[in-house]
């Protein structure tokens, strides 16, 4: 089966004026679209055809610079989508913020390691909130389309629960050069609930 992309769980223009509609139409339809095209023509006729995203990164080593790219590209971007949503931010609640507030003392702490790990990644990348087996939480970052499911140095600190595409084409349109900016508006539309699940599956 090829990989497909599911609808946005929101209008493009949902995120105003955090993330702008054109911003959000172009990554949408053009990159992402662009990232499963690739990675659906990488795998065609191959074993690895049928297997799931989650598991052909967790695997990512087995397979060529394409693969890695085009597939971490699809999981990211399906992961950023749904991480996010109108009306969002504002501050966690229940084992989530208390697994935060364990980790780096208080909710802001958490904000400025975030921000930190987002707007010192050099080039293009992502920055991620990783639970651990047992429910510890830790922030890293990955260059181009790593993500932390992958065997690659710098990208083990666990599974996903909140991610943020610091590609310039996530943010330039609106934001140009000021990623700072781009970063402190993600804080406005997070879906600190579906953090909270993704939290509660991965620990």
């Amino acid at each position: 089966m090829a990989f497909t992309q599911k609808p946005l769980p929101y209008a493009e223009n949902a995120l105003e004026p955090n993330i702008d509609a054109q911003t959000m139409n172009i990554h949408f339809n053009k990159h992402h679209v662009a990232y499963i095209t690739n990675l659906n023509a990488a795998l065609a006729g191959t074993e690895a055809e049928n297997d799931s995203i989650e598991d052909i990164c967790k695997n990512i080593v087995k397979f060529p610079v394409a693969v890695r790219n085009n597939g971490g590209g699809h999981f990211n971007h399906t992961f950023f989508w749904k991480i996010m949503t109108p009306n969002g931010g504002g501050i966690p609640t229940g084992e989530v913020a208390a697994a935060i507030d364990k980790a780096f003392g208080s909710f802001d702490k958490f904000k400025e390691e975030f921000s930190k790990a987002a707007t010192t990644r050099f080039g293009s990348g992502w920055a991620w909130l990783c639970v651990k087996q047992g429910g510890e939480v830790a922030v890293c970052s990955t260059a181009n389309q790593d993500n932390p499911l992958m065997e690659i140095d710098g990208a083990k600190c666990g599974t996903p629960i909140l991610a943020l595409d610091v590609w310039e084409h996530a943010y330039y349109l609106k934001y140009q050069n000021k990623r700072v900016d781009y970063v402190a508006a993600f804080f406005n539309v997070i879906n600190w609930n579906k953090v909270a699940e993704l939290y509660a599956k991965g620990k």
